[in-house]
């Protein structure tokens, strides 16, 4: 696993304002070939809350990057599945042989 802070400290060095999601992945596994995109977006976060202040323009942008990318998969799309509608049973119903009825 690639360490954090170094992605981190890439990532502000690299990123400028109105890079793509993609450009700034690019830009940082040309210094970290095996860094995965999950742990690109979680130094992302690691550099908007435990390093210096950066300007606020590229502060935004590592923010808006980190917010857009930290729920898409890598490879492919995220499965979806659709919940299933509870049957409505009549249990409410009490047969006259019951014994409490």
């Amino acid at each position: 696993m690639t360490a954090i802070k170094a992605l981190a400290e890439t990532l502000v060095s690299v990123t400028h304002p109105g890079m793509k999601p993609k450009e700034i992945i690019a830009s940082v596994r040309e210094q970290h070939p095996k860094a995965s995109k999950k742990e690109i977006v979680r130094a992302a976060f690691y550099s908007l809350t435990e390093t210096s202040p950066e300007p606020d323009d590229k502060a935004k942008h590592l923010h808006d990057f980190a917010l857009t990318e930290r729920g898409a998969e890598e490879e492919g799309g995220a499965k979806v599945f659709k919940l299933k509608k509870k049957s409505k049973k009549k249990d409410h119903e009490v047969s006259s042989s019951h014994p409490l009825a």
